[in-house]
C-alpha cells in the first residue's frame, strides 16, 4: 500500500532545489517541496513518495496520523518505507 502521510516540515535543506525535511512518526527525511508554493518551517504537508503534494493544517494532519495509525500493520509499514527513503540534494 502507498499512502499520503501528514508531516510537519522541520528544516528547508536546500530553497532552490525545493528540498525539506519533514518528521513523520518522530522519523526525519529530506523530501521534495518543489510541487507547493511557499513551504516553511511548522508547515504540515501530505507526503506520498517522497513528495509534498498538498498543504494541510494541523488539525487535519493530527486527525488523518489518528485514523492512519488506526490502520496497524498498513501505517506502520508505510513509516518505515518513509524511513528507508531519502532524496539527496
Amino acid at each position: 500500500m502507498c499512502l499520503a502521510i501528514p508531516g510537519r516540515i522541520v528544516e528547508i535543506v536546500d530553497e532552490e532545489k525545493g528540498l525539506a525535511k519533514a518528521e513523520v512518526s518522530g522519523v526525519r527525511r529530506t523530501i521534495s517541496v518543489g510541487l507547493l508554493d511557499e513551504v516553511r518551517v511548522g508547515d504540515w504537508v501530505l507526503i506520498h513518495v517522497g513528495f509534498a503534494i498538498q498543504k494541510v493544517d494541523e488539525v487535519e494532519a493530527r486527525r488523518t496520523l489518528d485514523f492512519l495509525r488506526q490502520l496497524g500493520q498498513a501505517y506502520q509499514d508505510e513509516v518505515r518505507q518513509f524511513a528507508e527513503s531519502q532524496i539527496e540534494g
